[in-house]
């Protein structure tokens, strides 16, 4: 799979947990950051998420966001970023 998600997190969400675990099984790595020890991270979710603390938020190795995602939905985008990326680049 092409790069490392980056995945903003609480130790208190659920959803987190459970998003963590499924993608784990899924055999795809992510960096986690949790956004109460990290005030920067924080304003970066608030940010991507009209001024909420919303997690998961997940970011994509293009920059490409996703909040509270599936685990197929980060499944599908990674194959879509790996297909464009195994693609050869136009020529001329």
């Amino acid at each position: 799979m092409p790069g490392l998600l980056t995945m903003y997190t609480t130790p208190w969400c659920g959803f987190c947990k459970r998003l963590k675990r499924q993608l784990a099984s899924e055999g795809i790595e992510i960096a986690e950051v949790d956004i109460e020890r990290d005030p920067a991270a924080a304003e970066y979710v608030m940010s991507v998420n009209g001024g909420n603390q919303t997690v998961p938020t997940v970011v994509f190795p293009d920059g490409d966001v996703m909040v509270n995602p599936s685990a197929a939905q980060v499944k599908d985008r990674m194959t879509q970023l790996k297909d464009r990326m195994a693609r050869p680049a136009p020529q001329g």
